[in-house]
């Protein structure tokens, strides 16, 4: 019995070892046929023919197709004709399994020095390191950590320093593509160890001596690992994979518990992706119409990009492009925003507790961000829909370290204007926008980002009157590396915007109207990390205006019109500040800063005087004084203050507190709600003085389902002065004193937000709610009149309740649908209440200031998303967005007006979409 089971086993043994031998046996014939097959059902065929086994990442060979024919041929001979014209690679190792990988083979076998410790002959050729967690790699300066499963070297292990904690930085990057990744998380778990990367994709950690495994997560971007052994200060790089998302997986990362851990109140975070799933009329993602979605951000209605933040009017918000200012962010009468979505990177949106680098405005701070163009290979996108079409083109200039992105728009409408009633049949209206962004590295430490943008709209209503305006700026950034724990951030460029109206139908009164304004800026902004805990932020920043407040001047030599010009003004804007970001505890961090802001107002300049104690009149004018060039008229200075505090219960819980200060010298001058191409801007002179405001605000934080769910709630109350309200009947155009018709005001304004966002799983998106009044009081005792007899009066943006919901629903990666539901109380109005007869004519008698309200406002979009395959190494990809914008057909008061019919004042209320608008988009990336 016992030889018997000897015997057996013997004989397994040799059956065993024949397998083996078979399997490893790559001369084994293959004989068969394939015709045009996808790649993974050829190696199913031959897994069942040869007895191998293949190990492969699917999406590597999704789009790879099979045609060769096999005639008793051995089995690498057919993998090499198979792969041939691929990037696809083969490793077999002993027993019989093949791993299929993109761009280089495997290295099955193990270095012969593999298991000699101590550190490496730097000369003596090195074998490249198997794919395993126990492989070494010394970092070189600025090297990219590739792989999860080899330890990578930091820093220089001969060097003997009593150091216990050392530094790690570099930047974080897509691998795909090459562009810096902003907020993505990078820490260790024990100790607990992180910081989140800048604009600019670059952290700096300081970690313990020894060994770690430093985790990274970004959202949209696979979570990997990067296992390190760190001695001294050093450099590492480390690209992401980008990822498509689970429809039904749940992912914890770091980055979405920053809601919670961040210090920043007030901070609104959205990238493109989000962006482009928000329906908005005809179908263009709109950067501004998405910011309006979130809580504390109004418009005061359709046609408007002009926002209304926290209670502040539309020039209270720094709008900046690459750092560029841009002054009118709308193209279209207001219906698409200024910003290309196919170069938009990501926005952030500072209602509160705005950080010290950023001054100038009451309200807040929106930065756009543009995307730095793919340096591995060219690649593009381009748009068509039925007003507007889009291309951007992006790819290297030197591979892997300077790329370009340029990217355009243009509108081709007119055949929707000939759609409208016959008092505007005949109108024409067009724009164009275009980007270019380059990125250069000249070495580990110097990148250079150069940025320009142009923009131009020209329109007319039926008339000959010929309405244009356009942006320019252009931009140059050097990001330097000092060293691990310093870096900077220079800036120089310049912005301008312009606005004419021209008429040349009759040539007797042929007439040109313009305005201008141009600022030259410098800044400089540093950043020193003390430790993961400690960080300081300091710099400066300079801003140098010249407006031309206007001119009227005649068009041809037969025209009549006597030529005027309002002089030049120049100021000189300046800043300099520090923050301070402490974690003092796991559980409470604070941020403090202090700015201090200079403004000088310029010569040459004529500067009217008035009779002290007197309203500021024509008849109350004393004397003008003039003033030679360089000279400085006036002078106004203060600090700005910027507190924050958060204390954590835990990760998913936590409240905050922030009051900040804010000074504004620049104002806009302008007598309708909505922000209009025409509005003057004007600076603080010796007879205006500038805007300041102070914030107070308190948040709750709460995350549920392991963060994938957040919620917020934050109320704050808001002091405005000297913000320039009008008086009745006020000329703001052409006025050489326009000091006279205007008037400073005190504004108050509170109000309580609350949002909730799911971010994960097939169906997400958000629910913002605002409860907020904003009043404003006239108390210029300068001002010669009253408003409300001196009372507090709702502000032209003052909407109490405003609601909106956004839900997407995601079936499959191909298709989705998604809802945009909005509700807000309609804006206050001032109506005519009856006639009066004074100095021999009849007058229009009008109720207090904004005492009556346009009936609330109610929308529904809702749009389907339909892409293409998802194959990775199709030529193209293609997408299609079709939807309708007010599905109910709703007629959305904007404004209401009268018209005297017959002896009789009848009024009419005016809809901008006033129907349902069907809209389809076509979308190819190539």
């Amino acid at each position: 019995m016992n030889q018997r089971k000897i015997f057996v086993f013997i004989f397994l043994g040799i059956l065993f070892c024949l397998k083996s031998f078979g399997q490893s046996d790559t001369s084994f014939p293959v004989t068969a046929e394939f015709k045009n097959i996808p790649a993974r059902e050829f190696i199913s065929q031959l897994e069942k023919q040869t007895g191998f086994h293949f190990y492969f990442d699917t999406a590597q060979l999704d789009s790879v197709i099979i045609n060769i024919t096999a005639n008793h041929q051995p089995l690498r001979k057919v993998l090499d004709q198979a792969f041939a014209g691929t990037d696809l690679k083969y490793a077999i190792d002993d027993q019989g399994h093949i791993f299929i990988t993109k761009g280089q083979a495997l290295n099955l076998v193990l270095p012969r020095d593999f298991f000699i410790t101590g550190r490496k002959d730097k000369n003596k050729p090195q074998q490249p390191g198997i794919i395993d967690t126990t492989g070494k790699e010394e970092m070189g300066p600025g090297q990219i950590a590739g792989l999860e499963n080899k330890l990578y070297v930091v820093g220089d292990k001969s060097v003997n320093n009593t150091q216990t904690v050392v530094t790690i930085a570099g930047y974080v990057r897509d691998a795909k593509t090459g562009e810096a990744i902003a907020g993505a998380s990078v820490y260790i778990e024990k100790p607990k160890i992180g910081i989140t990367t800048d604009q600019y994709g670059y952290y700096s950690l300081s970690l313990p001596k020894g060994r770690h495994i430093l985790n990274i997560q970004s959202i949209g971007m696979k979570d990997t690992r990067r296992q390190i052994a760190i001695y001294s200060d050093g450099k590492m790089n480390i690209d992401l994979q980008g990822t498509v998302m689970s429809l039904k997986g749940v992912v914890i990362s770091a980055e979405k518990r920053s809601n919670v851990k961040s210090t920043q109140m007030g901070l609104l975070k959205m990238d493109i992706k989000a962006i482009k799933q928000v329906p908005v009329v005809f179908g263009e993602a709109d950067i501004l119409r998405a910011v309006t979605t979130l809580p504390g951000v109004k418009t005061v209605g359709e046609a408007s990009t002009g926002l209304n933040v926290r209670g502040g009017s539309a020039d209270q918000n720094l709008i900046l492009f690459n750092e560029g200012t841009i002054y009118n962010p709308s193209h279209f009468f207001g219906m698409f925003s200024a910003f290309n979505p196919e170069v938009v990177k990501d926005v952030e949106l500072f209602k509160s507790s705005i950080p010290a680098r950023y001054g100038g405005r009451l309200s807040s701070v929106l930065a756009v961000n543009s995307r730095e163009g793919n340096n591995k290979k060219f690649t593009g996108s381009a748009g068509l829909g039925l007003l507007t079409s889009r291309l951007n083109i992006e790819g290297p200039l030197v591979k892997d370290k300077s790329s370009f992105i340029i990217g355009g728009r243009t509108t081709y409408a007119n055949w929707l204007l000939n759609l409208l009633p016959d008092q505007y049949k005949n109108s024409k209206a067009s724009f164009y926008d275009v980007n270019l962004s380059i990125t250069h590295e000249f070495n580990k430490k110097n990148t250079l980002y150069l940025s320009g943008y142009i923009s131009n709209d020209r329109f007319n209503l039926n008339s000959d009157t010929l309405y244009g305006y356009g942006n320019k700026n252009v931009s140059v950034k050097l990001k330097h590396i000092f060293n691990n724990k310093l870096n900077s951030v220079i800036s120089v460029g310049y912005d301008n915007y312009a606005y004419n109206i021209s008429s040349k139908k009759v040539p007797e009164t042929a007439n040109e109207l313009g305005f201008d304004i141009n600022q030259a800026y410098l800044k400089a902004h540093f950043n020193y990390y003390f430790s993961n805990k400690h960080t300081i932020d300091f710099g400066i920043n300079s801003i140098y205006y010249k407006l031309h407040p206007g001119s009227y001047l005649p068009i041809g030599k037969s025209s009549l019109l006597v030529p005027d010009e309002i002089p030049a003004e120049q100021a000189l804007e300046s800043g300099v500040y520090v923050s301070d970001h402490y974690s003092i505890t796991r559980s409470f961090a604070l941020d403090g800063g202090l700015r201090y802001s200079l403004f000088n107002y310029l010569g040459p300049q004529t500067v009217n005087t008035y009779a002290p104690g007197l309203p500021r009149t024509e008849s109350n004018m004393i004397s003008t004084v003039s003033y030679p060039k360089g000279e400085i008229i006036k002078t106004y200075g203060a600090p700005e203050y910027r507190v924050s505090l958060r204390y954590a219960f835990n990760d998913s819980f936590s409240i905050k507190a922030g009051y900040n200060t804010q000074q504004q010298y620049i104002h806009s001058l302008s007598n309708t709600a909505a922000m209009a191409p025409t509005d003057i801007w004007k600076l603080s002179d010796a007879n205006i003085k500038p805007q300041h405001g102070n914030q107070i605000s308190l948040g709750i934080y709460k995350n549920f389902k392991s963060n994938t769910i957040e919620t917020s709630v934050e109320v704050y109350y808001k002091n405005m002065y000297n913000y320039l309200d009008y008086k009745s009947g006020a000329e703001l155009v052409m006025n050489h004193h326009i000091e006279t018709d205007v008037f400073g005001t005190r504004g108050k304004a509170y109000g309580v937000e609350v949002l909730v966002k799911k971010l994960s799983g097939k169906l997400n998106g958000w629910i913002s709610y605002t409860w907020s009044r904003v009043f404003l009081k006239m108390d210029d005792p300068l001002a010669g009149e009253t408003i409300n007899n001196g009372m507090w009066y709702p502000s032209n943006y003052d909407k109490p309740h405003d609601i909106t919901l956004i839900g997407n629903y995601r079936f499959s990666h191909r298709f989705s649908i998604s809802l945009n539901a909005t509700y807000s109380t309609g804006r206050p109005i001032t109506l005519p209440m009856g006639v009066f007869y004074f100095g021999g004519s009849y007058r229009t008698l009008y109720a207090d200031r904004n005492a009556y309200r346009i009936p609330d406002y109610f929308r529904t979009d809702f749009s389907m998303n339909i892409e293409g395959n998802h194959k990775l190494y199709q030529k193209t990809h293609n997408s299609w967005t079709i939807g309708v914008y007010n599905l109910t057909g709703r007629k959305n008061a904007y404004s209401v007006y009268y018209v005297s019919e017959n002896g009789n004042i009848n009024g009419y209320k005016l809809s901008i979409f006033g129907n349902a608008i069907p809209y389809v988009n076509f979308n190819i990336r190539f």
